[in-house]
C-alpha cells in the first residue's frame, strides 16, 4: 500500500468514527417512517427506476408504488420497538448509522420480495432469481441515498456545532466562586446523606438509581450514591451554573474550560478531568442560551 493509498485509508477510518446524532427513538422514528413513505412513493411512481412489466400487474402502479412503500414503515415500525440504551446514543457514530441502514435496507429487500404475490401474476415469484433482485434492487437504491444523506447531514451538523462551540467562552476561571458552595444531599438511603461542595464538583452521571459524582480537588475522585440525577437536580436548582447537558449527565458549568462541536452537539472539557462530556443536540440552545448569562 502506497502513501496515498495508506492516507485515503485513514482518512475514511476517521470519517467512519466521527459521532453521529441517533434519531431512532421516540417519535423521530414516525416521522423518519412518514418521510421514507411518502419518498419511496414518489420515487417508484413518478422516476420508474427499474424495468416495469404492467401485464403482471393485479392493480395500477400506483396502488404498487403504496405498497412497495409499506416495506420501509414496517420495517422502520419493528426498530421503534427496539429499546436503545444510553450507552448506545452516546456512542453512535459514522460506522453504526451506516451498518444499521444496511441492515434495514436488507429487511426492506426481504420484505419486497414476500409481498411479490400481492402485485405480480407471475409464477416465479418465489424463486431465488427475484428473491435477489429485490435485494440487489433496494441496496442499490438506498444505499446511494443513505450515502448521500448521511455526508450532507454530517457535514451540516458538525459546521453547525463546530461554528456554535467556538463563540462558547470559557468558564473555568469562575471556579471556587460558588456563594454558600455545601449542600446536603439527602439520598434514597438515609444512613447516606452527605454535602457536596459545588466548587469542587464537577459532574455527574446517571446509572439507573445511582448517581456517579465527580469532584476535583487535588485530583478528580469519583463517588457513588443511591439517587436519581433528575433527584440530585431537583436539590441544585437554586445554582444557575448546574446544568443538565444530556439526559445522563449534570454539569458544573463554572468548570468548562473548552467547548469543542461535533455533528451530536457538544463536548465539554471540563478542569482537570481528561474524558469529555457531550451536550446534546437537543440541550445546545439551552446551553448556549445559559453561558451568555455568565
Amino acid at each position: 500500500m502506497n502513501t496515498a493509498h495508506l492516507v485515503f485509508y485513514k482518512k475514511i477510518i476517521s470519517l467512519l468514527s466521527q459521532p453521529y446524532p441517533f434519531y431512532y427513538q421516540g417519535k423521530n422514528n414516525w416521522v423518519i417512517a412518514g418521510l421514507f413513505f411518502v419518498m419511496t412513493i414518489l420515487f417508484n411512481y413518478l422516476i420508474e427506476p427499474f424495468e416495469v412489466y404492467k401485464p403482471e400487474h393485479k392493480m395500477d402502479y400506483f396502488w404498487i408504488s403504496v405498497i412497495h412503500a409499506c416495506s420501509p414503515v414496517l420495517t422502520i415500525g419493528l426498530l421503534a420497538l427496539t429499546k436503545t440504551t444510553l450507552k448506545t446514543e452516546e456512542n453512535w457514530n459514522v460506522r453504526r448509522e451506516i451498518l444499521l441502514i444496511l441492515v434495514f435496507l436488507l429487511c426492506v429487500g426481504v420484505m419486497q420480495f414476500l409481498i411479490r404475490d400481492i402485485i405480480y401474476n407471475n409464477p416465479n415469484n418465489w424463486s431465488w432469481r427475484y428473491f435477489y433482485e429485490e435485494i440487489r434492487n433496494t441496496l442499490l437504491i438506498g444505499s446511494l441515498f443513505a450515502i448521500l444523506f448521511i455526508s450532507l447531514n454530517y457535514n451540516r451538523l458538525n459546521f453547525k456545532y463546530n461554528r456554535n462551540a467556538q463563540s462558547v467562552k470559557s468558564l473555568g476561571k469562575k471556579a471556587n466562586t460558588i456563594i454558600n458552595s455545601i449542600v446536603t444531599i439527602e439520598t434514597q438511603v438515609q444512613s447516606d446523606v452527605f454535602t457536596l461542595n459545588l466548587n469542587n464538583f464537577l459532574f455527574a452521571k446517571a446509572d439507573g438509581n445511582y448517581v456517579e459524582l465527580y469532584l476535583s480537588e487535588k485530583r478528580v475522585s469519583k463517588i457513588v450514591k443511591r439517587i436519581t440525577l433528575k433527584e440530585l437536580e431537583a436539590i441544585l436548582i437554586t445554582y444557575p451554573n448546574i446544568f443538565k447537558t444530556h439526559r445522563s449527565y449534570l454539569v458544573n458549568l463554572y468548570h468548562v474550560q473548552k467547548v469543542v462541536g461535533n455533528a451530536q452537539g457538544y463536548k465539554l472539557k471540563l478542569s482537570n478531568y481528561d474524558e469529555k462530556v457531550p451536550v446534546s443536540r437537543n440541550k445546545v440552545q439551552a446551553f448556549d442560551a445559559v453561558v451568555k448569562k455568565f
